[in-house]
């Protein structure tokens, strides 16, 4: 009778020692779908962080009364001034101006030559008086003894502070080649005496054939006579820049600077498209049905509940103004069924039209001498702001902190599984090397065993 080892006998299965530690892993995939969770509610905390962010840049942008205000100007479409305004120190008001004159700078025209690069005007030197009285002179040699190679002297010394340029005068003359030379300021204090030509044996004589002084520009401001040396006028009104494009002699033109209400309530607008965008978030992912994860999302989280509690009672705080407490609902802001903030900016306007002064204050808040100044909304939504994004104790960075923590967590708790079970299949191969050893030993005494008790010619039963 034979002697058999069951299933040892067909030998151990090849893959036992990995389908061993496979069976250990089991518990590492559900680490990793834990902690893929986690990253997901991280991921969401940092879309809500950067909503967060992009809010209080609205904020910034607007943080002061100056930075919040905008102003239009009105010059019943005058073609003949331009007008711009600095906000941070222009005030509303209206001026009637009249341009008598504009202001000019000395410039001369040459005679006409045949040829502005190749005709031959001889070398020398030019001198010139410039304004402070300083004689200055530029050589001109061969190379430069054109009226191209003179124009390229003059613009080539900074210190003479004229300008040169070659041109065509256009009357198809056997000479048509000019050059004009301007000092590059303007202003009664800017005249120059134009530079003598000391130049020899040229094909032609070139000499200065027209010249046309500098002036002041002359314009009256609400009736009155004012001289300024430049067609950009800065010193009239304060905070106010004016171009002068053409004088209109006995015309006034009326400029009005007003409070821009559109743009401001534009400004308005957009913060409170970013605050809702922080809303909407938070409402999205409270959402919940019997299909949701909650543990990919943030639903029912208490930091949503901290951040839409914050930013509403931010929007219900009343403000202190010239007329008495204000709130944001005063002015068109309130918030609908759905949660989210609705900007009437018509009745925005009309609030920032009878009161300017009121509704700012509303927004950026009051100064007194006494107490120096007191938080408008604007104000309180940056403290919001700043609580919720402030590093390192701030609720955002906490909670994202805190959902990192647990991440890093499972990642170490991944690391020393991988460890154990690393050890643990060294210590199931070297156990199976030796048991198939061991099997093989046995087999062997087995076949002897086997031989000894069936001599040759019995047969075995």
């Amino acid at each position: 009778m034979g002697i058999s080892f069951g299933s040892i006998n067909s030998g151990l299965p090849k893959d036992i020692v990995q389908q061993i530690v496979e069976a250990e892993k089991i518990p590492l995939q559900q680490m990793e779908t834990r902690k893929g969770k986690i990253n997901d509610k991280k991921s969401l905390v940092q879309q809500l962080t950067t909503l967060v962010e992009n809010m209080r840049g609205e904020i910034l942008k607007n943080k002061n009364a100056r930075s919040l205000r905008e102003l239009a100007i009105n010059t019943g479409d005058s073609k003949h001034i331009n007008v711009t305004a600095d906000k941070n120190i222009a005030d509303p008001g209206k001026y009637q101006l009249e341009v008598v004159q504009l202001a000019q700078k000395s410039s001369a025209i040459s005679n006409g030559v045949e040829d502005k690069d190749k005709t031959y005007v001889g070398v020398g030197y030019i001198r010139a008086v410039l304004p402070n009285g300083e004689e200055k002179e530029i050589y001109v040699d061969e190379e430069h003894a054109t009226l191209s190679g003179i124009a390229k002297l003059i613009n080539g010394d900074a210190e003479l502070g004229m300008k040169a340029n070659v041109v065509n005068d256009g009357k198809d003359s056997d000479e048509p080649w000019r050059l004009i030379v301007s000092l590059t300021e303007t202003g009664d204090n800017n005249r120059v005496e134009f530079p003598y030509l000391y130049l020899v044996d040229g094909e032609v004589d070139l000499y200065f054939e027209q010249e046309r002084p500098a002036q002041d520009a002359k314009v009256k401001l609400d009736g009155f006579e004012i001289e300024v040396p430049s067609n950009k006028v800065t010193d009239l009104i304060p905070g106010v820049t004016i171009d002068l494009k053409k004088a209109l002699p006995g015309e006034e033109i009326n400029i009005e600077i007003t409070e821009d209400v559109q743009k401001i309530g534009g400004k308005v607008n957009s913060l409170i498209d970013n605050i809702n965008n922080v809303l909407k978030f938070i409402k999205e992912q409270n959402s919940l049905d019997e299909k949701t994860d909650t543990s990919r999302t943030l639903g029912g989280d208490s930091t949503l509940t901290t951040i839409e509690s914050r930013i509403r009672s931010a929007v219900f705080t009343s403000v202190m103004t010239d007329t008495g407490p204000m709130r944001m609902g005063d002015l068109g802001v309130t918030f609908q069924r759905d949660g989210l903030l609705k900007f009437d900016q018509a009745k925005f306007e009309a609030a920032l039209s009878k009161n300017y002064k009121s509704v700012s204050q509303t927004l950026t808040g009051k100064y007194s001498l006494e107490g120096g100044k007191s938080k408008g909304f604007i104000d309180i939504l940056d403290d919001t702001a700043q609580t919720l994004l402030s590093q390192p104790t701030g609720v955002l960075p906490t909670r994202k902190g805190g959902l990192q923590s647990q991440i890093n967590q499972i990642d170490r708790q991944i690391a020393n599984r991988q460890r154990i079970i690393g050890q643990k299949e060294e210590i199931l191969k070297a156990k199976f090397a030796r048991l198939e050893e061991t099997i093989s030993k046995i087999k062997g005494q087995g076949a002897g065993l086997a031989g000894f008790a069936a001599p040759p010619g019995i047969q075995q039963l």
